[in-house]
């Protein structure tokens, strides 16, 4: 009896196991399907279609035509050949995309303005600064492909509209990025070196850049393999490349000769991934 009113008065006295923010997940969680609805609409999205008769039989003959790939010494020495020339126009991009994101970077970031140091910025430091995010908004709005089309009129086929192109995209990327970690950072050793009489570069070496580093160095490499992958899609617009020789490929049925091209692209990101593994462990 004891026993049974010990127990009735511990369940009695045991707060009530709830979720207080259950109603605001379930009404942003319905809102969100409500949203996603009209738009699976408006893209005519019927994954259904794949297993129709009619699609999946010359789909699973062209994935299937992918074993066993392509291996002779010919086409290998080709592959490799596009290969460096993919890997070579992706880190040119990049490095031109660099030179260019790097002082727009510093030029966009508020923590390295004399002028905020006190306050609001002054109306010309202001100015600017709103001025070089613009650019940078306009430099990544632009696809690649885009840029692309048009240094290939400008400076004809081949792989230097591709640098070209990935320069000025990924340029207004990373500079947009790493002003945004830049300024996510810790500021406060930033402002008093500035205050005690240092220039804006000693502040970002000294300061700023030691604590984002690793950060900054893995969303480098990052880029690095979308400037890869990139460099594949320019090649259908006739920048050279894997992309190109997967567009003659793919245009011959060749499903042989895009499984190894699509292997060496999965090698590609694979080494993009340990290469940044490795510079986040040598900066920790």
């Amino acid at each position: 009896m004891t026993a049974a009113l010990s127990n009735t008065a511990s369940s009695a006295g045991s707060p009530t196991q709830h979720d207080p923010a259950w109603a605001g997940r379930v009404f942003w969680t319905l809102a969100g399907l409500a949203l996603l609805w009209p738009m699976l609409v408006l893209t005519e999205f019927k994954p259904w279609v794949l297993l129709e008769p009619g699609a999946l039989k010359p789909a699973l003959n062209f994935v299937g035509a992918f074993f066993p790939p392509r291996t002779d010494a010919e086409f290998l020495w080709l592959l490799a050949r596009e290969t460096w020339r993919t890997v070579a126009m992706a880190t040119a991009g990049l490095t031109l995309a660099l030179l260019l994101a790097v002082p727009l970077a510093l030029l966009s970031v508020r923590v390295l303005s004399l002028s905020a140091l006190t306050g609001a910025m002054a109306p010309v430091p202001a100015g600017l600064r709103q001025l070089v995010r613009w650019t940078l908004m306009l430099l990544r709005s632009v696809p690649e492909l885009v840029w692309a089309l048009v240094f290939v009129r400008v400076v004809g086929l081949g792989p230097t509209s591709g640098v070209l192109a990935i320069a000025l995209t990924y340029g207004g990327m990373l500079g947009k990025v790493y002003a945004d970690i830049l300024e996510s950072g810790d500021t406060h050793a930033s402002a008093s070196l500035m205050r005690n009489g240092a220039g804006r570069l000693q502040a970002f070496f000294y300061a700023l850049l030691p604590q984002t580093a690793a950060e900054l160095t893995s969303y480098t490499v990052y880029r690095w393999e979308c400037a890869i992958r990139s460099s594949a899609v320019l090649g259908f617009v006739g920048a050279g490349g894997l992309g190109q020789l997967m567009d003659s490929s793919m245009k011959m049925f060749n499903g042989a000769e895009v499984a190894s091209i699509l292997l060496v692209f999965m090698a590609l990101v694979w080494l993009a991934d340990r290469m940044s593994s490795a510079l986040r462990k040598v900066l920790a």
